[in-house]
């Protein structure tokens, strides 16, 4: 018998632990099924930002439904209605003295965008993947690691295993798929490219799969003229192992090849600053640049440089809500107990973290649009609500996780998009509304659409200042004075500016908001009892209002410049309207206390000032406990039944530091709005509820909007012992703590930059101070 040292027993020791523990971690952060994807719903998504792809793993005919984010329908169209402008005092009158008959009749024929609709996002084809076994198959498995942000599906043929691996690389940009027999077997398969229509393919013997297309769009007076319009272009590269190949007019096939492998990259003919096609751009040689150069290289060398990046990020933050002894379980098994009401804190921490996941996949470099309605993943060609960039809650919701929840650089791409929009937003701010500065209204597309669309109920220009809050947020978070200087400042002064021109007294003698609008909800005209929609000054206006200028006041005094536009600012936040409490003890919605037509409407935007705002706290007790009440009011009416207003309350539970009713609504929005892939449901299938729900477990452990950082503060006591490892404060301060018993037993404050802050738990607080890149240990 050998004999182990006892420092070499130790090692050994650690090592089988680390091992284990290594083990652990991987399946509990790993979906998992014992059958393929029934339909896209159940398929597992991969992206890098710009490409994004939904693999169904089907070991007869595998379908990976590919994307690329500027494949858009549609053109470039200045949409602002001509009319607007010189209707706007009239439409104000009407609003003001109450005609609301009249002003929804100038609404329509005056401010409607010209044309009021956008097209849609689309698909960029499929990669078919059609395997030619003999036998059935057995032993099959397939699964999404999040901590590699690999797809992988594994089965056995007649004894023999093979393994398909599908992952997407942001350093090199494309999708790669491997395809490999582990012991022995040998594989037919038939490859190709397809798309429903506007593209063609063709196969060449070198293994490649070429595909062009032109997005032609039909003439159209809801959505803007016909046309030839994006041009985009796929290409494939197969390379084998073994085996030979062979092509048909429209396919590649293979014959007993040991392993095979494909690099995949999409492009369009899209120019961000532009914010249109640049006919300059030729999409087809911009894939064949990008597979030049990665197929120079190994995959083995492909997926370390892809890992690299990908765990740079995704490992920032750990999390663990206890013992999780179900991972040994499918996926959607585990969903469909905690819908029969089986507790199962591991599938939390797992949803938690493919929110994570789903953001960087969907808004990173090489990317350059933001997440939209459905992140990148998206089947149809006319997608559910265009699968748009929806501004009056939907793309603020997106990026909700990206600072407590340690992604700062995909916040970064949501900055540079808003940044164009600038150019639009101008002419939309000075054509409809006689303004200077920038707004837009309640959607926008990769063409920067800023006018009214769809109805009257998109008459919300406050939804361009409301847009401004998650590109100062990440100052907030990050402390980059370069990227207040050089990026934010010029989003929020410009907004700013909007918001001084449009602003108009009121009866009251007030400077309100006119038109305005409650978010896509209703009153009741309390004269005709008629259900209305404009108003001025709804109270989401007047708290958006607030935060604008209070973080423009701020920015200014930062940068030391444009005072006499800051005391402007401060003059006119005066001037203000007060948010009110109605008469049933709630914040109040409208102007006036109006009776609403749905108690229990998915839209809660006169909470906007607890969650993610800050204008509702504890320091302000009526108005914390009338947010309150506006949220039972609202839960008790039937509210909360779409997936992202549910993610919605469980931030505000959070806000109201009630960690069980927030634990209840995340139990809620597994049971009642998520799909078997994990994917949040509207109904169809929106992203924004995943972000929402990622944003929610952060902010029950974790805030910092007040005057200090609050650990702990929305602790359910269904979550007893955990640890958490990353999350971020504002100040750019990361936080780890490990609780036991609904306790914190220890924790430590991290900061690159150093500085000052305050943790509170508890009702104890201390203050700390950080050197750059100093960590201290929590001490209370």
């Amino acid at each position: 018998m050998r004999y182990i040292q006892p420092t070499a027993f130790i090692l050994l020791f650690l090592f089988n632990i680390l091992t284990f523990n290594a083990r652990a971690q991987s399946n509990d952060l790993t979906l998992w099924y014992n059958q393929p994807a029934a339909n896209w719903n159940e398929a597992l998504p991969i992206g890098n930002g710009r490409l994004g792809a939904m693999v169904f793993g089907n070991p007869a005919t595998e379908i990976i439904q590919l994307n690329e984010e500027s494949v858009w329908a549609g053109s470039q169209i200045n949409n602002n209605n001509p009319q607007a402008l010189k209707n706007l005092p009239a439409f104000r009158d009407a609003i003001f003295n109450n005609r609301f008959d009249e002003a929804s009749d100038i609404a329509a024929k005056y401010f409607l965008g010209t044309p009021p609709r956008i097209r849609s996002y689309q698909p960029l084809g499929d990669l078919v993947i059609r395997y030619g076994w003999d036998e059935p198959v057995t032993d099959y498995k397939r699964e999404l690691n999040l901590r590699t942000a690999v797809s992988a599906t594994q089965f056995k043929i007649a004894g023999k295993k093979y393994v398909q691996k599908v992952w997407a690389s942001a350093p090199d940009d494309v999708l790669v798929v491997e395809i490999i027999s582990e012991n022995g077997g040998l594989i037919d398969t038939e490859i190709l490219l397809k798309r429903e229509k506007d593209a063609k393919t063709s196969c060449h013997k070198d293994g490649i799969i070429l595909m062009d297309g032109q997005i032609i769009d039909e003439e159209d007076s809801i959505r803007g003229p016909g046309g030839a319009h994006m041009k985009f272009a796929a290409e494939a590269r197969v390379k084998l192992n073994g085996g030979k190949m062979s092509t048909t007019d429209s396919s590649l096939v293979v014959k007993n090849a040991r392993s095979i492998s494909i690099l995949l990259t999409g492009a369009t003919d899209y120019n961000i600053e532009h914010l249109n096609f640049d006919r300059t751009i030729n999409p087809a040689s911009k894939c064949r640049n990008i597979l030049d150069k990665a197929s120079g290289k190994p995959v083995s060398a492909l997926f370390e440089t892809h890992l690299k990046e990908y765990q740079s990020a995704f490992n920032r933050v750990n999390l663990s809500l206890g013992d999780n002894t179900r991972s040994h379980l499918p996926t959607d098994v585990r969903l469909e107990n905690v819908k029969k009401g089986q507790p199962d804190n591991g599938l939390i921490t797992l949803y938690f973290q493919y929110g994570r996941y789903l953001l960087l996949g969907s808004s990173r470099k090489p990317g350059v649009l933001p997440a939209n309605l459905q992140g990148i993943w998206n089947k149809e060609f006319n997608a559910q609500w265009n699968s748009d960039f929806h501004t009056n809650i939907n793309l603020q919701m997106n990026y909700w996780p990206a600072e407590n929840c340690n992604l700062p650089e995909t916040a970064e791409i949501l900055a540079g998009f808003m940044t164009q929009l600038m150019k639009p937003g101008s002419v939309t701010a000075r054509e409809m509304y006689g303004a200077g500065g920038w707004t837009l209204h309640h959607l926008t597309d990769v063409f920067g659409r800023t006018g009214v669309a769809d109805g009257p109920w998109g008459i919300t220009p406050m939804n361009g200042p409301w847009m401004v809050f998650p590109v100062y947020e990440h100052f907030l978070f990050t402390r980059d004075m370069d990227y207040l200087r050089n990026t934010a400042y010029s989003l929020l002064k410009g907004s700013t500016e909007f918001l001084l021109g449009f602003l108009v007294k009121s009866p009251e003698g007030y400077l309100v908001t006119n038109p305005s609008h409650s978010p896509e909800n209703k009153y009741k005209d309390p004269a005709t009892q008629k259900n209305q929609t404009l108003t001025y000054a709804a109270t989401i206006d007047i708290q958006i209002a607030n935060a604008l200028f209070d973080y423009f006041i701020e920015a200014a005094d930062l940068l030391n410049t444009d005072n006499q536009l800051a005391e402007q600012v401060k003059t006119a936040q005066k001037a203000l309207p007060p948010v009110q409490i109605s008469s049933k003890g709630l914040i109040q919605e409208w102007i006036k206390d109006f009776e609403e037509v749905e108690p229990g409407h998915r839209h809660m935007s006169h909470l906007l000032g607890l969650y993610p705002l800050a204008q509702f706290t504890p320091d302000e007790p009526e108005f914390f406990n009338a947010a309150k009440a506006s949220l039972e009011r609202r839960l008790s009416s039937g509210g909360g039944h779409t997936g992202w207003s549910r993610a919605w309350i469980i931030n505000f539970y959070a806000r109201l530091l009630d960690g069980d009713k927030a634990y209840e609504h995340i139990n809620e929005l597994l049971k009642k709005s998520t799909y078997n892939n994990l994917f949040d449901s509207h109904p169809p299938f929106q992203i924004d509820g995943n972000f929402g729900g990622t944003a929610g477990v952060a902010e029950m452990l974790l805030q910092s909007h007040g005057k200090s950082i609050q650990l702990l503060p929305a602790l359910p006591s269904a979550w007893a012992k955990g640890e958490v490892n990353g999350l971020v404060a504002r100040g750019g301060f990361e936080i780890s703590m490990k609780w036991d018993n609904n306790k914190l037993v220890s924790g430590a404050i991290f900061s690159q930059k150093g500085g000052e802050t305050t943790l509170s738990y508890a009702g104890k607080t201390v203050s700390v101070k950080l050197k750059p890149g100093e960590r201290k240990r929590i001490i209370f």
